[in-house]
């Protein structure tokens, strides 16, 4: 075989013509993206009927996440953030991992549950963590910010640097929830009550409350 090329020609590109893969990433882009940013809208900003940030702060620390007002403002700006520069293409290995870090902390959150969200498991954000992740070290192809940009955001470097720090800090905060929840001197009344699955102002959908 050496010497011979390969063609296939369904997935060349001739004169820019849009190509599948490019379209393909631009939908999952812009769909995870958007889920993304809205959740973390409504823990910031208290859009979409969520808690806000003073709803999210007390719900981050009923889910035993301290200082919970600074958890959740991590959270709202990995899921809003991280979400829009997926939507856009831009910084796309910081975005999918600012976003698969958030979404971390709520798979810990549901995990006593089992995998199935109907159960009240971790199935959903495990999904939105995985796509942004894979996003993120994929790249956004050529609809996006970072095609246009020549790149500059979306270096290898970036890559390594961004989904690594992402790891170091995330297993960091899963562990200092786990550590307090196994605290003998938790206090027992903020437990359920005040949890993710509660109808307090923290928000109704406990899948996508993060580290």
């Amino acid at each position: 075989m050496d010497g011979v090329r390969v063609r296939l020609p369904h997935l060349e590109n001739p004169m820019g013509h849009p190509n599948r893969r490019d379209l393909g990433l631009l939908v999952l882009r812009v769909g995870t993206g958007a889920v993304l940013a809205a959740h973390g809208t409504q823990k910031l900003l208290g859009w979409f009927g969520g808690g806000g940030i003073e709803g999210t702060t007390k719900a981050m620390e009923a889910m035993g996440f301290h200082p919970g007002r600074e958890s959740a403002v991590a959270a709202g700006l990995g899921e809003a953030g991280g979400g829009a520069l997926l939507a856009l293409g831009l910084a796309t290995p910081a975005a999918g991992a600012a976003a698969a870090g958030a979404m971390a902390g709520a798979v810990a959150v549901h995990a006593p549950a089992g995998f199935f969200a109907m159960k009240g498991g971790y199935e959903y954000p495990a999904f939105l963590g995985f796509t942004a992740a894979a996003i993120g070290l994929t790249g956004a192809g050529r609809y996006s910010l970072d095609h246009a940009t020549g790149h500059v955001l979306d270096r290898p470097w970036v890559v390594v640097t961004a989904f690594l720090g992402t790891a170091i800090a995330a297993a960091a905060v899963v562990n200092r929830r786990a550590q307090y929840q196994a605290s003998p001197d938790l206090d027992p009344d903020s437990g359920p009550d005040s949890g993710p699955d509660s109808d307090s102002d923290s928000g109704p959908e406990p899948e996508s409350d993060p580290a």
